[in-house]
């Protein structure tokens, strides 16, 4: 017993026994930090959504309700109104990744003063959010900033609307904050695919008689198909979980809660646990039949991307060849 007892210590010490300590640590420790502040409180939360209870409500008195929780998530005029909310935002999740991918492939060629707009237009993304609701709160305040602007362009202060109590805008209003939060850092990631793509392809693209549109339909856009993918999937299930615009700048109130600051409500205002633990696994299916229906999208749509792909890169090969037979 001493002698094995011996020989394991010896391998411990050893360069090979240090080694494998290493990986079983690395390995072992981030597996259970997230097993333990991960898995377990979501498997918590899934069997809370099966109870009618209160945070502090002991084991035995919670009263077990079944799939009730689920069923009034979307009986509810409040969870599934703010549910329909996740639309506005949506809208302009694409908005904003169009707008970003167009001064991508702008900024991503030769422009005066290029890199003072992307780091102009980045900057908002490193501000925080709570910071970022603060400043349109203030932005969109009857007679301030926005309405000073309006009325400086000659519109009259009666004729504009309150941008966050009309229902008709405030939603919009929100929209565009997050807009103008995000799409600077979609832009960036957008020029660092663009900047990645051969530039030798334009120029046989070119030869063909290309224009600067076909160049982004046939060159571009297939080139950065897995970030443009990313960044969409990204958007839109962010969109469907937007907090901070409407918890920050209105509090939800005429109508601009969304579905997490209904579910925040719930959960920690009038103590609804089990019916907030329903809507969060519910947004989670949301989310998860979003992003396989969006994979499935852009596979469908860039099917074609691989052989555009190889007849440009069979026209820089020729063009090659060309000068070579020249010289």
């Amino acid at each position: 017993m001493a002698s094995k007892l011996q020989d394991i210590k010896g391998w411990s010490r050893s360069k090979k026994g240090q080694q494998t300590t290493l990986i079983i640590g690395f390995t072992v420790i981030p597996l259970l930090l997230l097993f333990v502040f991960t898995y377990l409180p979501f498997g918590e939360m899934v069997k809370f959504s099966f109870y009618r209870m209160k945070y502090l409500t002991p084991p035995e008195s919670r009263q077990f309700v079944g799939f009730q929780n689920y069923i009034d998530v979307f009986k509810r005029d409040d969870c599934f109104s703010a549910l329909k909310l996740s639309g506005f935002y949506v809208v302009g999740a694409l908005f904003q990744l169009a707008l970003a991918l167009y001064l991508a492939v702008i900024l991503s060629f030769k422009v005066r003063g290029g890199n003072f707009f992307k780091g102009l237009m980045f900057f908002p993304y490193l501000i925080s959010g709570i910071a970022i609701g603060f400043i349109f709160k203030f932005f969109y305040t009857r007679g301030f900033v926005l309405d000073s602007v309006l009325q400086a362009l000659g519109f009259s202060l009666e004729e504009l609307p309150y941008w966050l109590k009309d229902r008709s805008v405030n939603n919009w209003s929100l929209v565009a904050s997050s807009v103008w939060r995000y799409f600077g850092n979609n832009m960036v990631l957008f020029i660092g695919a663009i900047m990645s793509v051969d530039a030798e392809l334009y120029e046989a693209a070119a030869l063909d008689g290309a224009n600067k549109w076909k160049q982004f339909i046939h060159i571009i856009l297939p080139s950065i198909k897995t970030i443009v993918t990313l960044n969409v999937i990204l958007s839109i299930t962010g969109s469907l979980s937007a907090f901070e615009p409407p918890y920050v700048i209105t509090g939800g109130t005429n109508g601009t809660g969304t579905y997490f600051v209904v579910m925040n409500e719930l959960a920690h205002v009038t103590q609804k646990v089990g019916l907030a633990s329903a809507m969060a696994v519910v947004l989670l299916l949301i989310i998860f039949a979003a992003t396989i229906l969006q994979k499935l999208f852009f596979k469908y749509i860039f099917r074609d991307a691989d052989s555009d792909d190889e007849s440009y890169a069979a026209k820089k090969s020729r063009k090659k060849n060309k000068k070579g037979t020249a010289v």
